[in-house]
């Protein structure tokens, strides 16, 4: 099993606060995150500034996909993306689509497993060789301190069961990451814990649990 990589959402709408959130934190991190909101507000712009600027990262478009997957998959990756992410709740079709685009980019799918989905949707990615998923503990749950649940962690393990890679999100701490040592985690996604003014030390806590169980 692969060592999970550490991953920062930028979800600022401003182009230059994100760009000033990252830069004290970047060489710790794997993965820069173009958030749902930074692609919104600046569009693929931002994402072929990210790509001039730290070449060597792993960038995702956080598009949340339901249509046009073909045009909006392929907007990202001529911009450098080298991931985009895709609903769970998007026609097969869409899925499809979007994969085929990613491929002729040597990219890859990420499915947003938000609102309902199955098991069986699961095989559907797998068979079309989709290998990645974010798996998000809600925004309330986490808001009311309530931490991963047992049935969080099952559905986890049944998706690892499966081959599906992981990228865990909703306010994880590095005290937190022992609980999903025995998942497929491809990486750990942390924004405003990284963001602040002891984002390096907030990393290196990071890295350190992640070496410490995987």
């Amino acid at each position: 099993m692969s060592k999970p990589l550490l991953q920062m959402a930028l979800d600022a709408t401003d182009l230059d606060t994100a760009l000033a959130a990252i830069e004290h934190v970047a060489d710790k991190l794997d993965v820069i995150e173009i958030g749902t909101i930074l692609a919104f507000a600046h569009g693929v712009d931002c994402i072929k500034i990210l790509r001039k600027k730290y070449p060597n990262h792993t960038l995702v478009c956080d598009m949340k996909i339901t249509d046009a997957s073909a045009i909006l998959a392929r907007l990202a990756m001529e911009a450098g993306a080298n991931w985009v992410t895709v609903s769970a709740a998007a026609h097969i079709e869409t899925i499809r689509s979007a994969k085929r685009v990613t491929d002729e980019f040597n990219g890859e799918v990420q499915i947003e497993l938000y609102g309902h989905w199955t098991m069986e949707d699961a095989k559907a990615w797998i068979e079309m060789g989709i290998t990645q998923a974010i798996y998000h503990r809600s925004r309330d749950a986490e808001l009311a301190g309530i931490s991963w649940t047992q049935q969080d962690l099952n559905k986890m393990q049944e998706l690892s069961n499966l081959g599906i890679e992981l990228s865990i999100t909703g306010g994880i701490v590095p005290d937190e990451l022992h609980l999903f040592k025995n998942l497929s985690v491809k990486s750990f996604i942390a924004g405003r814990a990284l963001a602040d003014s002891h984002g390096c030390e907030v990393a290196e806590s990071f890295h350190n649990e992640i070496g410490k169980h995987w």
